[in-house]
């Protein structure tokens, strides 16, 4: 066999080679890619819940109601932030009315869920509106939180200066979470809170 006849054998030889080369590396490419997707169909599915409960059904309270009325451009019913005190009814309700007693309104106080704000004239007392917290409350006891030095001075054991230390720590303070949060204030110890008791609430 001559040089010439063996060079296109070796040719067709190397081109059949290369093929079959090239057939192999697609086929394991194919048996990869199965692999692949037969897993990640058997593989467990996780699944994530969102939770979508609203604030109010959690416990976690976000807003008040309070009822604004007396001398104020727009007395209403006013939907307000856990948190806000007198000067944001105020100002939801439009702000003082001409002729407003602003003396007589404290606009450092918390404000509580239900409490109805009554702003009183110039000249005028201010007085407590009925469940507006500033007096008794369900069960005759007092608000921790709304009521006025005046209601605070006819419970057992709380006198004027004592009156205005509740005042004054609320003020500073914010809210009473608890009765137990009297304790803090200067005058108050285990004794005059037990007899407090059962006639405060927050």
């Amino acid at each position: 066999m001559s040089s010439a006849e063996s060079e296109p054998r070796a040719s067709a030889r190397h081109r059949l080679g290369l093929g079959a080369a090239v057939v192999l590396v697609l086929v394991a490419l194919a048996i990869t890619v199965g692999i692949g997707i037969f897993r990640g169909q058997s593989a467990p599915t996780q699944a994530v819940t969102i939770d979508k409960t609203p604030a109010a059904t959690t416990g976690a309270a976000t807003e008040l109601y309070a009822h604004v009325s007396g001398a104020v451009r727009d007395p209403g019913l006013y939907v307000l932030p856990d948190g806000s005190r007198v000067v944001d009814a105020v100002a939801a309700a439009g702000g003082f009315a001409k002729g407003a007693g602003r003396d007589g309104v404290n606009l450092a106080r918390p404000l509580s869920d239900g409490e109805q704000l009554v702003v009183p004239k110039k000249g005028e007392q201010a007085t407590a509106a009925p469940g507006s917290g500033a007096g008794a409350v369900g069960g005759g006891k007092l608000n921790l939180n709304t009521a006025d030095q005046a209601a605070l001075e006819e419970l057992p054991g709380i006198g004027p200066a004592l009156a205005q230390r509740i005042i004054a720590w609320r003020d500073e303070n914010g809210r009473f979470t608890s009765i137990d949060d009297l304790l803090a204030v200067s005058g108050i110890g285990d004794k005059l809170l037990a007899g407090l008791r059962d006639a405060v609430t927050v």
